[in-house]
């Protein structure tokens, strides 16, 4: 059975790292770690015999399983574990055969699987993240000292400096780097409690087996069982849509910088990169635009794992299947997204002298509250206010610079303190490449350094 729906975003801008950790055979890989991990544990802990427990793991190989004939009986069943249990007695001889997933639940072999894969995309979405922060720590480097406008409300506000906007994005980057840490501890937890949740079956050897069985898989071990407390689950597609959602923030930026009309950045450009089919002029902003639609369409997707969270009493009855579509694909879309950000950013063309150009674009109105700062310790800030905001008005009106129109409406010795004019917007930066230091400092941890990054990467890939 091969139902797979073609999916164009992810086709084209997903992570094959990410795409394999929830394949069909590492899933199921996923559950015949979790089978073979149960009866060693059980073997440990004295419940089956160690020779049982050895022909156990031995037959839990993606070998003795039929996936085909896995995924049509699982239809019937509604679940996959009974008949996976019993391809892996099938291989086994009397004895050792009736020993399989002794005292287990299906859930409890899922949902530790389940936390296999999650670790592991969390690994790969760490590696991604590393790769994209270290590459807008370049632009921050880079670029401390280039003096662009700053906007509030899509509107020219004060001089800032390239570095210092990617600086802001930085330290949102080294935030979600501490998310991903946290959340990879709360998921990385064991699943074993039966029936019901009380772990009758497995009788008072049952806590036990639990801990043996985390310690085979690398997991945490819990006292309570998370059958239907689904928040860890919901945490990690929160996660996956919130780092989404960072580089979305990013590509945003990117595509507005990049108009005709401001010219200041650019995608790194490439025959017939961001073609149209009809106007031979364009290069659309296509990695961005990939970004932006992974990240809306995570966001959407995540709500769905606060449905999942209502499942009742000691075992769901569909919230459960939620999670099955939602979280492979939410994890697709934050590992691509997060690539195709640090592709970007790795790429991006930055203009300075387009910048610069831009500060000018209404005869210095950009520098209106450096005006009223300088006049405001002889004038008072609101008489101060007042005066630039005059000059600016007129300024606006008669299409001249705000200098000039601020000699027209100030009144005698208004401007005594004010020194020589025009004020050039490279003076009034305030911190700006202190902000541009605090982030690099920040990000260059020594615990996530790019090293220990790059080593993440090969192993998750």
């Amino acid at each position: 059975m091969n139902r797979q729906t073609f999916k164009l975003l992810p086709e084209l801008f997903g992570d094959d790292g990410m795409a394999e950790i929830f394949s069909a055979e590492r899933t199921v890989l996923a559950w015949l770690r979790t089978e073979a991990a149960l009866a060693r544990a059980q073997a440990g802990a004295g419940v089956i015999g160690a020779e049982d427990a050895a022909a156990i793991v031995r037959a839990c190989v993606p070998a003795n399983i039929d996936l085909t004939r896995l995924w049509s009986e699982a239809v019937n069943v509604g679940y996959p574990i009974l008949p996976l249990v019993r391809m892996i007695s099938a291989a086994l001889p009397e004895g050792p055969n009736g020993r399989v997933h002794y005292g287990a639940t299906t859930q409890d072999i899922m949902d530790t699987g389940l936390a296999l894969q999650l670790g592991e995309a969390l690994d790969r979405l760490a590696a991604l993240l590393g790769a994209f922060g270290d590459a807008v720590a370049r632009l921050v480097a880079e670029h401390a000292g280039t003096v662009i406008a700053a906007r509030t409300h899509a509107q020219q506000a004060v001089p800032t400096t390239f570095g210092a906007k990617m600086a802001v994005l930085l330290a949102e980057v080294t935030r979600q780097r501490e998310r991903v840490a946290a959340t990879a501890r709360q998921v990385r937890v064991v699943s074993l409690f039966g029936a019901g949740g009380t772990s009758a079956a497995m009788g008072e050897r049952s806590a036990l087996v639990r801990e043996g069985m985390a310690r085979e898989l690398g997991l945490r071990t819990t006292a309570v069982p998370w059958h239907v407390a689904r928040d860890g689950v919901a945490e990690f597609g929160v996660t996956c849509a919130s780092l989404a959602a960072t580089a979305a923030r990013f590509a945003r930026e990117v595509v507005d910088l990049s108009r005709t009309e401001v010219g200041e950045v650019r995608e790194a450009g490439g025959h017939h990169r961001g073609a149209s089919s009809t106007m031979p002029q364009k290069a659309n902003p296509i990695g961005c635009e990939a970004v932006i639609g992974m990240s809306g369409t995570a966001g959407a997707l995540s709500s769905g794992l606060f449905r999942a969270m209502e499942a009742g009493h000691e075992r769901a009855a569909g919230e459960w299947q939620v999670e099955w579509y939602v979280v492979p694909l939410l994890a697709e879309l934050a590992a691509g997204a997060l690539a195709t950000a640090a592709e970007v950013t790795a790429g991006l063309r930055v203009y300075p002298e387009a910048m610069r150009a831009n500060l000018d674009a209404e005869g210095g109105l950009i520098m209106a509250e450096a005006y009223m700062m300088r006049l405001a310790p002889a004038l008072g800030r609101e008489r101060a206010h007042d005066l630039v905001y005059r000059a600016a008005h007129a300024a606006r009106e008669g299409g001249r610079a705000l200098a000039d129109a601020l000699l027209e409406v100030a009144g005698p010795g208004d401007l005594d303190s004010l020194g020589p004019l025009p004020i050039p917007p490279e003076s009034y930066i305030g911190d700006a490449e202190a902000v541009c230091a605090a982030a690099l400092d920040a990000w260059s941890d020594p615990a996530g350094g790019p090293a220990a990054r790059e080593e993440a990467l090969e192993e998750s890939a």
